[in-house]
């Protein structure tokens, strides 16, 4: 903690940080901090110091306290692996929450996540076990996107990409009042107003899953350290007595009704257009048709490639994958664009290990190779729909 020393405004600012919870016959310590805040990250080290727990737990997940203690981390990724597993949106978001961040770190000096790292390095000098208590960032993420519509991923991405340039305007004094948002709820402070399947998956259920894990923690004192924003959600759960249950928390609900019905009908509303456009106007209107389809998705589609400056063999592909992809609910025209771009221009090792650097302008990321490929991946997919949407009105004129 801080020394008397201190402003008191500045004590009392610490007091309302840090909560003291009786629950199960254990102490909880519970630290609301900011992300990028160096008052945060000192006070989180002073008091794991100052209390001796017997576990420390971080709002990290397992793949995040992983990555947080390996720098290396970006070497080991496989980009091919990322697109056959179709995370390659997964990944972008990843990339661009990360970004918004660094960016953020960099501008105060400071490291993303230092007060985490703080008390991971206290609790191993004080011999205090380390619990990542967050639930996988995949699962949170995976749980929002399967809870949106189509209109509202839209959104969100144009949200996320439009946040880009954020960072810039924030100064010093505004990190202190981020202590009440989450790093997602600041960049989503827009869509989650109209959408509350957001609210609820990045923080109520988190909140749940916290207090879960910090009250199931081994010991009888406890330091958990998370972002404010979770704080209020955690003492509340905490004080209840009924168990919540991480597995149903943790269960990725399986994709809408709709969604698979419509991945499957509109290419057969496409293959019914085309029977219909020769049986009641003959060849000719037939092959126009299949012409401006084909036109359509590959002009869109390679467009989209070029916008991610993709290499020429990959626009190529685009180009003649797009029209056939778009008929097949199976694979779409930006993998295959992906793949190719991934094998044309090969990530290197300096690519991977330049991603930390990259990301934190929209330059690095049409610059790296890695996030290149991402980038050619959904703009191609991007494209090869629009193509779509604007090919139908075209052919439905050729009916009279």
């Amino acid at each position: 903690m801080e020394t008397s020393l201190d402003p008191p405004d500045k004590l009392k600012q610490q007091d309302r940080m840090v909560s003291h919870i009786s629950c199960n016959g254990k102490t909880i310590i519970l630290i609301g901090t900011a992300h990028v805040s160096r008052q945060s990250a000192r006070l989180v080290e002073d008091t794991i110091h100052e209390q001796l727990p017997d576990t420390v737990c971080v709002e990290l997940c397992q793949t995040r306290l992983a990555s947080l203690k390996d720098a290396d981390r970006w070497r080991n990724m496989d980009i091919v692996k990322v697109i056959k597993q179709k995370k390659a949106l997964l990944l972008f978001i990843n990339l661009l929450l990360a970004s918004f961040q660094k960016k953020m770190a960099d501008k105060f000096n400071i490291k993303p996540g230092q007060e985490m790292i703080n008390a991971i390095t206290a609790a191993e000098k004080t011999n205090a076990l380390v619990v990542p208590a967050d639930r996988e960032i995949q699962i949170t993420l995976s749980r929002v996107w399967r809870g949106m519509g189509m209109w509202e991923k839209m959104k969100l991405m144009v949200s996320l990409i439009f946040s880009f340039g954020a960072s810039e305007d924030i100064k010093e004094e505004d990190i202190e009042q981020m202590k009440q948002e989450d790093i997602l709820q600041t960049l989503l402070a827009d869509v989650k107003k109209a959408h509350p399947i957001i609210e609820r998956s990045l923080i109520d259920e988190r909140d749940q899953f916290l207090a879960e894990k910090i009250r199931s923690a081994p010991g009888e004192k406890i330091v958990a350290v998370v972002g404010a924003a979770h704080a209020p959600g955690i003492k509340r759960y905490l004080a209840g007595s009924e168990r919540i249950d991480l597995d149903a928390l943790n269960t990725v609900p399986p994709a809408g009704n709709t969604g698979k019905i419509l991945k499957w009908a509109i290419p057969a509303a496409i293959l019914f257009l085309f029977a219909a456009g020769f049986l009641m106007e003959g060849k000719n209107a037939g092959a126009d048709m299949i012409w401006i389809w084909i036109a359509a998705n590959g002009i869109f589609a390679g467009i989209g490639a070029m916008i991610a400056l993709a290499h020429p063999l990959t626009i190529i592909s685009s180009i003649i994958a797009a029209p056939l992809t778009s008929l097949n609910p199976m694979i779409a025209a930006g993998w295959v664009a992906g793949l190719v771009e991934a094998f044309s221009r090969k990530p290197k090792v300096k690519d991977l290990e330049d991603i930390p650097k990259d990301i934190v302008s929209i330059k690095g990321f049409w610059h790296n190779n890695v996030t290149r490929i991402l980038l050619v991946v959904i703009f191609t997919n991007l494209g090869s729909a629009i193509g779509t949407w604007t090919a139908v009105p075209l052919m439905l004129k050729l009916i009279h």
